[in-house]
């Protein structure tokens, strides 16, 4: 009840991790009951402080150019191993060689793809060894780093237990206590 009060009355999360001493935000957020009606108010309250402190100027209504833009930005966030990071109106640094991105969050229901990339790096380092390909063999070492990286964050990712719904308890019978049950 503790998180929750303290969520719901504006502490950010990570605060109240820290008041709690978690070292996770998501056992916090297993402690913190949040319904919707309760994310929609407090970011409504949120927006609500920000704007106050920012110049009105800045406050208007996007055009519907812009707002296609915005839009689209998301839409082509989508790669076939998950999603990519990058913030808006930023263009991809690395050229969509997405497994080298730092900024790409796989999708653990990739992970078979990711094995089935990395033993096709495999073949093509062996082919460029055979070859004498050292600027390649170089740049496969990197991308096979990196792709290992993101393959054992996916399988964490993977085995990380989801939130449970365990609803809304119910009230007790009047006149019950703790520890008393009822009879039937």
């Amino acid at each position: 009840m503790f998180a929750t009060d303290l969520v719901n009355n504006g502490v950010p999360i990570h605060i109240g991790a820290a008041l709690l001493g978690h070292l996770s935000l998501q056992t916090t957020a297993g402690y913190v009951a949040v319904f919707n009606d309760d994310v929609v108010r407090h970011y409504q309250h949120f927006l609500d402080n920000r704007r106050r402190l920012r110049p009105e100027g800045e406050y208007r209504s996007p055009t519907s150019t812009e707002w296609s833009e915005f839009e689209e930005h998301f839409d082509t966030r989508k790669v076939e191993l998950g999603t990519c990071g990058r913030p808006y109106a930023s263009s991809c640094r690395h050229e969509h060689a997405c497994i080298r991105c730092p900024v790409l969050r796989v999708n653990p229901q990739m992970i078979t793809r990711l094995e089935e990339i990395e033993t096709d790096l495999l073949a093509r380092r062996a082919r460029a060894k055979a070859e004498g390909w050292l600027g390649e063999i170089e740049g496969i070492e990197l991308t096979l780093t990196l792709l290992r990286q993101k393959h054992a964050e996916a399988v964490r990712l993977a085995e990380v237990p989801r939130p449970v719904d365990l609803g809304i308890p119910t009230p007790r019978p009047a006149g019950l206590g703790r520890g008393d049950q009822a009879v039937d």
